[in-house]
């Protein structure tokens, strides 16, 4: 039979040593935080940070110097054609430019050089930039957190579920003890024609109903069992291994408070990161300064030139150049860029971010309002389990005691069978209430507690 520590103990105790705590064994919690540590939302949020803060230093990065090295070679080899109108030298009446003249020329090109450029000012834009994505890397920290507590809430419940079945089994194997004993009493009694086939076969219906009960439990456990191996990735071995007590979840209601419920830090966080997006958008109304220097290295050579027949000589005219280099050339200077008018194309990106604020903080406004709801919800169905659990504690009580005087008064023959198998049945039905009852209220403990936002500052060993 079991028995439960006295209510009135846990609040003291719960009073007075672990105040407003939600209480776990060593293995329940392993299990806990093996279930979040390979959870595949939190490693993605966990990523999602990470890419964030990468992308927040990439912004960052903008204000260092960037260095280009360019190299050109070129050969080229072109034909020119010249014809320019007939015109004659006075007194010698020699024509000029009487027929097509055409050029040959072939040559090399090279020009290196190596540059630097970085931005000086950018008028706030990579600042802003870089702290509107650090907001939102904070705000996705809080939303990972926030995914940890129905982590932690789903853990929890899915092994007192199973608890359920362990404690709710062992009544079961305690009526079946008592109905096979009476079984083993009656058929000797029936021998001796002290009582009658029909007290033994309402007994044999009462143990078939009992096994009824053990085979649906049973294909409970089997999917409790797999579900746990999905949250935690333990076998059935580490399964059985975590052990705790099934006690009630006390906690301190004058001191809840929504605040710091992750959901309102992580809005709060994204409405500040549109704030930095809304100063970086304004920040484009100002220029944007930068600097530059470098090296550069041409030089044209191996040039050659030939010409068809040129006047006078009578003769082509072959023309080369060895050699014309420009090395080194050595630049530095700053540059300016000033959009002045982008044809209203940034005033709609200003309006654009300033509604993106207005949306956040109209969302947090109703968070925050849902939130209280939720929270002042959770506490009233705290409060009646609470009660409901010493209303059944109660109860158990009575029914025990019920059943032990009905076991007393069938063996003396002041009571037939279908008496002493309702009480047995009443006595089954409350002690299950009961442990229902109790994992509801431990359940509802902890939704309590994820409103404010501190379920994993509240898990103590």
């Amino acid at each position: 039979m079991i028995k439960y520590p006295v209510l009135s103990f846990f609040f003291f105790f719960s009073i007075t040593y672990s105040y407003s705590q939600i209480e776990t064994s060593a293995s329940l919690h392993d299990a806990i935080y093996k279930a979040i540590e390979i959870n595949t939302s939190i490693k993605n949020k966990v990523i999602e940070i990470e890419k964030l803060n990468l992308q927040e230093k990439g912004v960052r990065n903008k204000y260092i110097p960037t260095v280009e090295a360019n190299a050109l070679y070129s050969y080229f080899d072109s034909n020119l054609t010249l014809d320019l109108p007939t015109s004659t030298i006075p007194i010698v009446n020699y024509p000029l430019f009487d027929k097509k003249a055409t050029y040959d020329n072939t040559g090399n090109f090279f020009i290196g050089s190596v540059m630097a450029k970085t931005v000086l000012f950018s008028g706030f834009q990579i600042p802003n930039g870089a702290n509107a994505i650090k907001q939102k890397a904070i705000g996705t920290t809080y939303l990972k957190d926030s995914e940890k507590d129905a982590i932690i809430k789903d853990v929890i419940n899915t092994f007192d579920q199973l608890k359920l079945l362990d404690e709710t089994e062992k009544l079961i194997n305690d009526s079946d003890k008592r109905l096979k004993s009476e079984t083993k009493r009656v058929s000797k009694a029936i021998e001796q024609g002290l009582a009658v086939p029909y007290d033994r076969d309402k007994i044999k219906l009462a143990l078939l109903e009992l096994e009824s009960k053990r085979v649906e439990f049973t294909g409970k456990r089997t999917l409790l069992y797999k579900k746990l191996k999905y949250l935690t990735g333990y076998s059935d071995e580490e399964i059985n291994a975590v052990q705790y007590n099934l006690i009630p979840y006390l906690i301190a209601e004058e001191k809840l408070s929504t605040e710091n419920k992750q959901e309102i830090k992580a809005l709060e966080s994204f409405k500040l990161a549109s704030e930095y997006l809304l100063k970086k958008e304004k920040g484009t109304y100002l220029p944007t300064v930068g600097a530059f220097g470098g090296i550069v290295y041409s030089s044209l050579f191996n040039v050659n030139g030939t010409t068809s027949v040129v006047p006078v000589i009578n003769q082509p005219l072959n023309l080369g150049l060895n050699e014309f280099s420009l090395s080194p050339l050595l630049t530095v200077g700053a540059a300016l860029k000033w959009e002045i008018f982008a044809g209203f194309e940034r005033e709609h990106k200003v309006h654009e971010a300033k509604l993106n604020i207005e949306q956040i903080q109209n969302q947090i406004d109703d968070t925050k309002q849902k939130l209280q709801l939720l929270l002042e919800n959770n506490l009233v169905n705290y409060s009646v389990l609470l009660k409901k659990i010493e209303i059944s504690t109660q109860q158990e009580k009575i029914a025990n005691n019920n059943l032990n005087l009905a076991l007393k008064q069938y063996k003396e023959g002041l009571i037939n069978v279908s008496e002493l198998l309702e009480a047995e049945n009443d006595y089954y039905k409350v002690s299950v209430t009961k442990l229902n009852t109790l994992i509801e209220q431990r359940l509802s403990a902890i939704e309590t507690i994820i409103t404010t936002g501190e379920l994993s500052n509240k898990l103590s060993q």
